[in-house]
Order: C-alpha cells, then structure tokens, then sequence
C-alpha cells in the first residue's frame, strides 16, 4: 500500500482571508517575521497496489476534477515516501 498526497492551494492572484487572519494573529502570539500565510487543504489517499503512471494519472484525474477547484485553485500530486508515512514531525 502506498500514500499518495494531494496538495491544493489557492492561486497566488486569489485573495486568501483565512491565510490573512493567521498571519494578523502571528504577531500577537510572540510569532514574529513570518511575511505571507497562505491556507491551503492536503489529501491522503492510500493506494492498494503499486503506483504506477496509470495510477497517477487517474489521481491527477480525481484531483482535477473533484478536489480542487481549478479556477481558483492550484494542486500538487506525489507519492509520499514509506520513511515521511512511518515518522511524525514534532
């Protein structure tokens, strides 16, 4: 089985408030120097068996055509590797 992450963020030209709203806050919580925020949505999806072209394709296909909107959003497709599945970041 294998993992396969969709990244969906909005275009750069698209205004983005929640991304607006943390970056306001940043300074109050003592969070300083952070320039831009921008919000964005991940998908995991788990794949049984292996991921192949075929396989991405039809991903790419899925993330195109239901979960992003490509008017205003852009999206990334790629197979996350076994070591960044098995291990968290702290």
């Amino acid at each position: 089985m294998a993992r396969v992450v969709v990244d969906v963020m909005l275009k750069p030209e698209i205004l983005d408030p929640q991304g607006q709203a943390v970056q306001r806050a940043l300074p109050r919580l003592g969070f300083e120097g952070i320039s831009d925020v921008r919000q964005g949505k991940r998908f995991e999806l788990e794949v049984d068996g292996p991921v192949d072209e075929a396989a991405l394709a039809r991903i790419h296909d899925l993330a195109e055509s239901f979960l992003a909107n490509t008017v205003i959003e852009d999206f990334t497709v790629r197979v996350e590797e076994a070591a960044e599945v098995t291990g968290a970041v702290k």
